[in-house]
């Protein structure tokens, strides 16, 4: 099935329905951890909204909760108070129906599978299929840029490369939200930059909506239509920042005056 008729699957009253439902909503949420020194709050107070279909990422200093906050989204970890809604739904529900997907900053791969087998492992798990509408294995990797390496085993393949394949295993049950929790923060520079430009490409070419951990402010700015900034410890949130840069993006809008300037502010908060 091609993209067009994909979209042509959507009605009118699907696409109006998406405009005005949030893909993610949070209020007032927070999370405690018992200790051996007591209870430790990883953060409080945490509200915002992500439009179905929308880029979020996430800035803050090491130790603010920017991944127990992905974790709590995914249903992993409880909130001690607070509501959390995916797609109108609890978290638990939306992981059950299989509306989100995860990517961690290492790909973990299983070194005896192949590229393809690796993607179609979340299948196998559940015994299912390629969701109705949905790409196959092989098409997501055709997707993430990796079509002709389906037969090559992790080791075969680059940082970047297996990167590729952990998103594409997290896109192949159809998620409606993909949580990515710094997946390029070990890869140099160059790769980074190019996968930067793959993610936008997926976003924009699936309809998923994202949120995106980083420390890196102009990964953020070039990525998201807001980026939702961590106060240290455990305060929340400082601010949500639209980000009012057109797509597509090109690499060089990173040496714009109007980049620059959003990227000095948010460095400014995060000081």
């Amino acid at each position: 099935m091609t993209q067009l008729e994909r979209s042509e699957m959507l009605s009118a009253a699907d696409l109006d329905d998406r405009a005005v439902r949030p893909g993610l909503s949070l209020s007032d949420v927070a999370v405690e951890f018992e200790t051996d020194r007591g209870t430790f709050c990883a953060f409080r107070d945490v509200t915002f909204t992500l439009r179905d279909g929308g880029f979020l990422s996430i800035l803050g200093p090491s130790g603010c909760g920017k991944s127990t906050l992905l974790r709590v989204i995914a249903d992993l970890v409880p909130p001690c108070a607070g509501t959390v809604s995916v797609l109108g739904s609890s978290p638990r529900e939306a992981r059950t129906d299989r509306k989100i997907g995860f990517v961690f900053q290492d790909a973990s791969l299983l070194p005896w599978r192949t590229a393809l087998q690796n993607v179609a492992l979340p299948l196998e798990i559940r015994g299912a299929r390629t969701p109705e509408g949905g790409r196959s294995p092989a098409e997501l990797l055709e997707l993430v840029g990796l079509g002709g390496r389906e037969n090559a085993f992790p080791h075969e393949l680059s940082g970047g490369m297996r990167q590729r394949v952990a998103i594409a295993r997290a896109l192949v049950t159809g998620p409606r939200l993909l949580l990515m929790d710094e997946p390029f923060g070990a890869l140099d520079e160059i790769t980074r930059e190019r996968l930067n430009q793959e993610i936008l490409r997926i976003w924009q070419d699936t309809g998923t909506s994202i949120v995106f951990v980083t420390h890196s402010v102009p990964e953020a700015v070039y990525l998201s239509e807001q980026v939702l900034v961590m106060k240290a410890g455990a305060g929340g949130v400082r601010t949500l920042t639209d980000i009012p840069l057109d797509y597509p993006r090109d690499p060089a809008v990173r040496v714009s005056p109007a980049f620059v300037a959003i990227a000095a502010e948010l460095r400014n908060m995060l000081g």
